[in-house]
């Protein structure tokens, strides 16, 4: 049986530690923080029962109960995103979470439609989006994660290298229909996401740094939908400055 289309929850989860950048929940673009711009956006999104932010600091409680958000104080050590919104999971009845990361915003809702109508109407337990790589420099940058699938839309591996090699291939732009980019997004069946967190860090997750790697270790298969619709990632305090400079050409809709 499929699920309810009426319950979804979105959880944004939200640390304040970073080793890249420090505290950029609360890092403000456009004169508001990071975290509110990602929840506002979340918030649009049709179909979702809930929006809220998990975090185990006071300050981005705060802030988000400033701008009249939704937040779930964990205080248990956590490894991963998904880990946090797991721990929402636990005490929650909705049988469909998405975990939307906060440094994620959606210029356009129909980018999550993308990922929920797609996965429910299917038969799969986790599920997340790609986006075709139109720039060489995204190819070859390491915070860009990259996917690969096979021909049904299950994913075959997630990495931070450039994937796939193309042993022959040439200098120039990659040719879209080969290189994909992964979006920060994922959205679990209750029991899968509780399943998931209970399952140790494998080998492979531990060395890209990549969550989603222990489920593809552990043989939980993970379907990818293509979006092209954009998103706006800030990853570093550089990222940050461009999007501050460029924010008048993002159509946020």
């Amino acid at each position: 049986m499929l699920p309810d289309r009426k319950a979804v929850t979105v959880v944004i989860p939200a640390r304040y530690a970073s080793t890249r950048f420090p505290g950029k929940p609360l890092a403000e673009l456009a004169g508001k923080p990071l975290i509110q711009h990602v929840y506002e956006q979340a918030s649009r999104v049709p179909g979702v029962t809930q929006v809220l932010v998990a975090t185990d600091d006071p300050r981005i409680q705060q802030t988000v109960e400033q701008f009249g958000g939704l937040v779930w104080m964990i205080d248990t050590p956590c490894r991963t995103g998904s880990d946090r919104v797991a721990e929402v999971a636990r005490c929650s009845d909705s049988p469909v979470f998405v975990n939307l990361q906060a440094d994620e915003i959606l210029l356009a809702p129909t980018l999550m439609t993308d990922l929920i109508d797609s996965f429910l109407t299917s038969d799969a337990e986790m599920g997340t989006l790609k986006r075709q790589i139109t720039a060489t420099e995204d190819f070859h940058r390491s915070s860009v994660v990259k996917v690969v699938t096979d021909q049904q839309g299950r994913a075959l591996y997630f990495s931070r290298a450039p994937i796939p090699h193309t042993r022959n291939g040439g200098p120039g732009e990659p040719p879209k229909e080969l290189f994909y980019l992964h979006l920060g997004v994922y959205i679990y069946l209750r029991e899968t996401l509780l399943r998931f967190a209970e399952l140790p860090s494998g080998v492979l997750e531990k060395a890209e740094q990549l969550e989603q790697l222990r489920a593809l270790e552990h043989g939980i298969p993970i379907r990818v939908w293509e979006t092209a619709h954009q998103s706006l990632r800030i990853d570093t305090p550089e990222d940050l400055e461009a999007a501050q400079r460029q924010w008048d050409r993002w159509v946020v809709s």
